[in-house]
């Protein structure tokens, strides 16, 4: 009994809990594409995330399939995921985007995002597309430098 007065009080405090999602609630048979501009960032675990607004006409960069992606220690089908990605349903401007651990970030070298900067992601939203406008990062494009974020470096 103790213990459950505990967990309700730690749930009541602001900032104390944060939603995490597992890769179970996301759909990922429908890779999607986000553009756009940071217009905030949280640079920290469980994993960094930002808010991505995206410009009013959003589309499909025209040499998206044929961008190389690095090779990851994770099996995963960069190559399917650019031919099948897709601009999501809903028409959000702003889009939180989770990227991976902190400590991923840093294997592949990724330099903290900043407002203001210009990037891309590909990856999976909720499933239907329900709930937040929420996209869990497959891949991070930053100017040149593309990152793998299922997994480290290989």
């Amino acid at each position: 009994m103790q213990r459950r007065h505990f967990v309700l009080a730690a749930l009541s405090l602001p900032g104390v809990v944060q939603a995490h999602h597992g890769w179970s609630s996301f759909d990922q048979q429908r890779p999607l594409w986000l553009q756009g501009r940071v217009v905030s960032v949280r640079w920290q675990n469980p994993h960094a995330e930002f808010v991505l607004e995206r410009p009013a006409s959003p589309s499909l960069p025209a040499d998206l399939k044929q961008r190389r992606l690095p090779p990851q220690s994770a099996p995963v089908d960069g190559v399917a995921l650019l031919a099948q990605a897709q601009l999501p349903r809903r028409q959000d401007r702003r889009w939180e985007v989770e990227l991976a651990p902190l400590s991923r970030m840093n294997a592949w070298g990724v330099t903290p995002l900043k407002v203001g900067d210009a990037v891309g992601v590909l990856g999976f939203s909720f499933i239907d597309e329900k709930g937040d406008a929420l996209l869990r990062a497959e891949y991070l494009f930053v100017g040149e430098q593309v990152y793998g974020l299922r997994s480290s470096p290989a």
